[in-house]
């Protein structure tokens, strides 16, 4: 009899550690499905930068149009509007042309992607190794040694072409 309590609870703790496991199993697969989801959004990134709307071409244009008329402020405007004279006014003029186009070209689906893009940027310099201050000083001096050896070697070589042709056309 005892042989059986021992072989239940044993089958017990077995089943519990089996239900266990297939609870962590399940966890796991829901973390890494959710995962594969970020990775699936993160390629649409390319997607939506190539999709085309017609909202996306109004802006589009509004964005090009602000962007000329804010390099003509001055030559043209002027001549229409007696207050654009003043190089301040011509200057707020300007600023708010170009702020107008870079909002519309934020609207569009390249702006989106290209928001995605700084903020992927911004991850990645984070995980940079920057040299130390030893480390910078020792390779800096490298490359100026190096410049001066190309540049001794590349002026050694325009007098060396410079006197063969010479000597070839005289």
């Amino acid at each position: 009899m005892s042989d059986n309590k021992n072989n239940s609870q044993q089958n017990d703790t077995k089943g519990d550690l089996e239900t266990r496991l297939a609870d962590a199993k399940a966890t796991a697969k829901s973390l890494l499905n959710k995962r594969k989801a970020v990775v699936v959004s993160e390629e649409n990134v390319v997607d939506v930068a190539t999709t085309r709307s017609g909202v996306d071409i109004a802006l589009w244009l509004i964005a090009i149009l602000a962007l000329i008329s804010s390099t003509l402020i001055s030559t043209y405007l002027p001549r229409y509007w007696a207050p654009a004279t003043s190089s301040i006014n011509q200057l707020i003029i300007t600023a708010t042309l170009v702020i107008l186009a870079v909002i519309c070209l934020a609207f569009t689906h390249q702006g989106q992607a290209f928001k995605v893009l700084l903020k992927d940027a911004g991850i990645e310099l984070r995980r940079v190794t920057w040299p130390t201050k030893n480390e910078t000083f020792k390779y800096t001096w490298q490359v100026i040694v190096v410049m001066i050896i190309v540049g001794l070697i590349v002026w050694l070589l325009d007098n060396l072409f410079n006197y063969l042709l010479g000597f070839i056309l005289h």
